[in-house]
């Protein structure tokens, strides 16, 4: 009996091993600080204290998010690593033909938590009280005003991009290496407008060194509510509402997937979390993985029609 007795103990005291060696890493393209980095951190204390295992948030920056996509693209499917990332992996492909992973098949949807309207700035300095105004100089003026985006190919250049094809205006564009670089010199008066995140532009509207026009999506945000959404000031058929999600690399079972996305989605729903992401600019809209995943699949064609259309190419 005692050999019964210490031969189950020794299996349990196995099991307890092994279950904290067990780490989940949740790999972000993009520098600590910014949305994605705000939301992986955030999401990866819940995981660790639901699933009851640590959670590691990894930065791993450069070729435009693409290191840290490729890295779980080639990772092991067993549900220990994952990847936070936004809108911008369902159009990396369109953009370059020599990336080592294809996002559509390489990887497994878990869940989005929200999604974070852009908002269009211009340098206080400047006449424009409104954006029918900004609109209607540029109509007149095609190519003389200059507009900042974090370089080729980024969400700032694309949605610039549409936004000048629903307004029926021309801006020309100047890429920066970062979206930081390019809101300062929007504040200096270098360029004169920029299309970028409402977690970015806070501090810049907030100290009054730029101007808000208008916001990009279907409804006012809820940071800034006295400023219209682009439609309500007249660019009707303006949208633009970047996602924020997670994923696996594919062939990730099913049961891992399921358990991941309910966490998310139910965290992200929580009044706590919800108003920590609501504080950063982010409006919680939890996808779980059986909505998230045709949304992927259908930005991925929509990102990709409207990169052909405009004949762009991201740098290898």
């Amino acid at each position: 009996m005692k050999r019964i007795f210490y031969f189950c103990l020794l299996l349990i005291l196995s099991a307890n091993v092994v279950a904290q060696s067990k780490q989940i890493t949740i790999y972000v393209p993009f520098s600590a600080g910014g949305s994605v980095d705000i939301i992986a951190r955030i999401m990866g204390t819940q995981i660790s204290q639901k699933m009851g295992i640590p959670v590691l948030v990894d930065n791993k920056v450069g070729a435009g998010g693409n290191i840290a996509t490729a890295l779980v693209a080639q990772a092991k499917p067993n549900g220990l690593t994952l990847l936070a990332h936004h809108q911008g992996i369902t159009y990396s492909n369109a953009l370059s033909d020599n990336l080592s992973f294809n996002a559509q098949k390489d990887f497994a949807p878990i869940a989005t938590v929200g999604v974070t309207p852009n908002v269009l700035l211009i340098p206080a300095s400047l006449k424009f009280k409104n954006l029918q105004e900004f609109v209607e100089f540029a109509k007149a003026n095609p190519g003389k005003l200059n507009y900042g985006s974090a370089g080729i190919g980024s969400n700032g250049h694309l949605a610039m991009e549409l936004f000048q094809s629903a307004a029926g205006i021309k801006l020309t564009h100047v890429p920066y290496k970062g979206m930081p670089q390019a809101i300062n010199d929007l504040a200096g008066g270098q360029i004169q407008a920029v299309l970028t995140t409402i977690p970015a532009a806070l501090p810049f509207i907030q100290g009054g060194s730029v101007r808000a026009l208008g916001t990009s999506g279907q409804k006012r945000s809820s940071v800034l509510p006295d400023i219209p959404t682009i439609q309500e000031a007249g660019i009707k058929n303006f949208y633009y509402e970047p996602w924020y999600g997670f994923f696996a690399p594919a062939g990730t079972p099913e049961a891992d997937l399921d358990k991941l996305s309910a966490i998310i989605v139910e965290s992200s729903s929580s009044p706590e979390i919800s108003k920590k992401f609501t504080m950063d600019g982010i409006d919680v809209k939890p996808l779980g993985r059986q909505k998230f995943t045709p949304l992927f699949i259908a930005d991925i064609k929509k990102w990709g029609d409207v990169i052909k259309g405009l004949g762009l190419k991201g740098s290898d």
